[in-house]
């Protein structure tokens, strides 16, 4: 199978085009800069120039491709309704090529406040209110209808392993600043995680599996309690562990406070029963044992 995949530069998306790739299909990435171009031609892949706002490159590498895994997004938290806008447009431009030929159409959601205070499940619908991205989802299984098989893969808000610069390497830059590991209140709050090769190993059977309509959780552990997550931090660069008030998050963790803050915990239940996937990697806090992410100071 010849797969476009956007994002495929990425931190998850170079996870799925290596297990794409290791599974005998071939790959068509995305690429918006020299430098991403020379990221996906690194991994083996086809490069394929455009971006989310150049519809007809999108258009053009969906139609040369037997499946398309929508990964890209533009991640800047000063321009979400831009952001999902630019991403409606991107998905409806690419179910436009792929209506009628029942080809496989995988797009990137996430799990952080579908279900808030419980552990959320495959079958729980986002409050449409809560992000303008939710309206992506939503397009995307109605594609299902017009013969696209499509799945929305929603993501654990930490997708680690070695070479993670998202929110817990920013973590751990906040608790180097700081001269504390801290975490919110008694630290009961759950974060789901993933490691980002389970990861790509569950966009790889989503492309070959999923049945059209059908929502997948990419969660290996239902809820990692954030206070044991200040302390592998703690641990790893031996610091003090504290905790900070809900009132004090914002001054001491920035815009990451009220994420940190949140139990999110999600259930993989019904995708594993779908798709037989089995995470088999490293969970969260084995993974800080490793020490890699505290090898230097990072920038998220």
């Amino acid at each position: 199978m010849r797969v476009f995949v956007t994002g495929a530069s990425g931190w998850i998306g170079s996870a799925a085009v290596r297990e794409l790739q290791g599974a005998g299909h071939r790959v068509l990435g995305l690429a918006r800069s020299d430098a991403a171009a020379a990221a996906v031609a690194a991994l083996g892949a086809e490069v394929h120039r455009g971006g989310l706002d150049d519809l007809e490159s999108l258009r053009a590498g969906a139609d040369g491709s037997d499946g398309v895994v929508h990964l890209a997004y533009h991640h800047d938290f000063s321009q979400m309704a831009e952001a999902a806008r630019m991403d409606l447009a991107a998905i409806a431009a690419i179910g436009g090529v792929l209506e009628g030929t029942d080809r496989p159409f995988v797009v990137a959601s996430g799990v952080a406040g579908l279900a808030p205070g419980r552990v959320a499940t495959e079958r729980d619908e986002p409050d449409p209110a809560a992000h303008p991205r939710t309206a992506s989802a939503a397009a995307t299984l109605a594609l299902a209808e017009r013969g696209v098989r499509s799945s929305v893969v929603r993501f654990a808000p930490t997708v680690h392993g070695d070479g993670d610069h998202g929110f817990v390497a920013r973590l751990v830059d906040i608790a180097r600043a700081q001269g504390v590991s801290a975490y919110v209140g008694d630290g009961s709050n759950r974060w789901p995680a993933v490691h980002q090769r389970d990861a790509g190993v569950l966009v790889r059977l989503a492309v070959e599996q999923a049945r059209a309509g059908s929502v997948l959780h990419a969660v290996a552990e239902e809820g990692v309690p954030a206070r044991a997550i200040s302390e592998a931090i703690g641990r790893g660069l031996g610091l003090p562990v504290v905790p900070v008030s809900a009132e004090r998050a914002a001054e001491h963790f920035g815009w990451l406070g009220r994420f940190f803050a949140a139990d999110c915990p999600a259930s993989n239940a019904l995708t594993r029963a779908e798709l037989g996937w089995e995470p088999t990697h490293p969970g969260l806090l084995d993974d800080l044992g490793e020490g890699h992410y505290f090898r230097s100071a990072t920038a998220a």
